[in-house]
């Protein structure tokens, strides 16, 4: 008789905080694992596959646009004022440099790819203060500049009736 994996169900609310039956999972080893492990399963959820048990992930507010990546603070490197290097910084420490080339906009929310591009970040509450005094408008859109090149926030594509993942 072959034993059903057992699952588990987590909630990442909109600063990127992860609960298990309403308690804060705060230990970030497991949260970094999380980060790292996570893929999609075919239905599109997100899953992180742990000694035969299934650890689905689920954001609280459908309105976040659903990933459970979000970028919580920022590592800014500057020079005379200007932006030389981002780095996102995720729970549980986990951080990556920012592929600026990534950034979008959808809801009036800033998005960003992470994981080699395969998932969408969305930036939280003090990310987005962090960051948004090098956010120009220059009556094109806004654009972020770094080391001098600047690079536009696009407008979030998406099919009829899906979120970009």
């Amino acid at each position: 008789m072959k034993e059903t994996p057992r699952e588990y169900h987590y909630l990442v609310d909109r600063e990127g905080r992860v609960f298990h039956d309403g308690t804060e999972i705060v230990d970030p080893a497991v949260l970094r694992f999380f980060l790292l492990a996570m893929t999609r399963s075919e239905d599109g959820r997100y899953l992180v596959l742990c000694q035969g048990e299934r650890n689905w992930f689920h954001v609280d507010d459908p309105a976040l646009a659903g990933s459970p990546f979000v970028v919580q603070r920022l590592r800014l490197d500057t020079d005379d004022g200007g932006l030389r290097r981002v780095e996102l910084l995720f729970a549980g420490d986990h951080h990556e440099p920012l592929d600026p080339r990534s950034l979008e906009s959808e809801d009036d929310q800033l998005f960003c790819r992470v994981r080699g591009g395969r998932f969408r970040a969305r930036f939280g509450r003090v990310a987005l203060q962090q960051l948004a005094p090098f956010l120009l408008d220059q009556g094109e859109g806004s654009a972020l500049v770094i080391g001098g090149v600047r690079y536009p926030v696009r407008a979030a594509v998406a099919a009829p009736g899906s979120r970009p993942t």
